[in-house]
């Protein structure tokens, strides 16, 4: 595990961790959200824009392929950040929501009337509407993998629901919620069984967990970079190549033909199929530089971290009257860096707002999974969540203005 030094020194990569937050220091723990920013990442910005800002893929001017190859050798590091078998099998999008989105709507000549697609209870709202949508147009039916209060999926529910009639399964890798890890190898491998293709949302995995999409055999997967101390408005897709080269275009213009006439277009090859218009060049590119960091600093030993916090956090939180924690939080092996608790009669609102006064950003609300917040008969809860430059000083601090919170509520 680091040490206090080691942690420090990573701290000191994040200037937005110096702001004050009236007159207070940050606290930031709502890193499922959205991590902060290393300098690394926010000087390569200004570098893109200093040095090479230029479209990409289609001039022959220096600035132009300078962009180039450097949008093409990210999708190199993340083809094997990922392990994937090909770069061509790399699409980027504005994120894991058009990732899922794109899925979606290519696939949708496959789906036919009385089709079945399953998602589960914890899927956040991106993982659900573009399902819903698809089935309300081709006449399929959108079946539902339950959870028990612990917030683990009913795995005899899945067994139960998936047929040869099942096209899609679409579950999320962790919880954006309860921080639950599903065991989305098993899925895989059933799902597979009766040949529905799986698509895999691990908004919350790259700094998380090793992944290796290989390993997994998973169909699609897709992530975003704003969550592992990247830009916003850029993710990606995985798809096994052999499964994107049958899929229809998702939207369509520039860089994504080979020849355009006014009787016939043909589209380009993998990936460009996918990626019409000009990409969000800057983003890939700054991309690049949070991979290097995340790698430098090594996935195991963000992990590690991490559940020493999750663990710490959880026992000081426990010994609050009145709190209620949701999900299984003994299990630590099958949990991430992220806890969703209510405290009793008080409005997560009040709570969060008031702990903003104390610096302290943590997210309230329905969090995107409002069938979850249906299921646990809440209208919304307070979550935290860890990020490597989190501290256990920080956790108590957090402790300690939740006990002042809940004094100044219930006065």
């Amino acid at each position: 595990m680091f040490s206090e030094k080691e942690i420090q020194k990573i701290r000191n990569q994040f200037p937005i961790l110096k702001e004050k937050i009236y007159s207070n220091p940050l606290i930031y723990m709502d890193n499922a959200a959205t991590t902060q920013k290393p300098l690394k990442v926010i000087q390569s910005s200004q570098n893109y824009y200093s040095t090479m800002n230029s479209n990409v893929h289609r001039g022959v001017h220096y600035l132009s392929n300078k962009a180039t190859l450097y949008v093409e050798n990210v999708r190199k590091k993340i083809q094997k950040f990922i392990h994937a078998k090909h770069s061509s099998e790399i699409i980027f999008t504005k994120g894991t929501t058009e990732s899922i989105n794109l899925v979606a709507s290519s696939i949708d000549d496959f789906i036919k009337e009385g089709d079945e697609i399953i998602i589960s209870c914890i899927e956040h709202h991106s993982n659900i509407v573009p399902w819903q949508v698809l089935c309300k147009k081709k006449g399929a039916i959108l079946k539902i993998i339950s959870i028990y209060e612990n917030g683990f999926l009913k795995l005899t529910d899945f067994e139960f629901l998936i047929s040869e009639k099942t096209k899609i399964v679409s579950i999320s890798h962790i919880s954006n919620v309860l921080g639950i890890i599903n065991p989305v190898q098993d899925i895989i491998k059933k799902a597979h069984k009766y040949g529905a293709l799986v698509l895999i949302d691990g908004a919350q995995v790259p700094s998380n967990l090793d992944l290796d999409v290989q390993k997994l055999n998973v169909d699609f997967y897709v992530f975003s970079a704003h969550k592992m101390y990247g830009p916003t408005g850029i993710g990606i897709l995985y798809g096994k190549k052999k499964i994107l080269e049958k899929l229809y275009p998702y939207q369509f213009g520039g860089e994504m033909i080979k020849k355009v006439s006014f009787d016939k277009t043909t589209y380009s090859d993998l990936p460009f199929k996918f990626e019409a218009g000009t990409p969000n060049i800057e983003g890939i590119i700054v991309w690049g530089d949070a991979i290097d960091f995340v790698k430098e600093i090594g996935i195991s030993n963000i992990q590690a971290y991490k559940k020493k916090l999750l663990m710490y956090a959880v026992k000081r939180l426990s010994s609050i009257d009145g709190i209620q924690l949701y999900g299984d939080n003994r299990d630590f092996s099958k949990k991430s860096g992220i806890i969703s608790f209510n405290l009793y009669e008080l409005h997560c609102f009040d709570v969060g707002s008031i702990l903003d006064r104390l610096g302290i950003a943590v997210r309230t609300g329905h969090l995107c999974a409002q069938p979850l917040m249906n299921f646990f008969k809440v209208s919304g809860m307070i979550r935290i969540s860890f990020s490597v430059y989190n501290t256990f000083k920080e956790i108590d601090y957090l402790f300690e203005s939740i006990l002042k919170t809940k004094k100044i509520l219930l006065k």
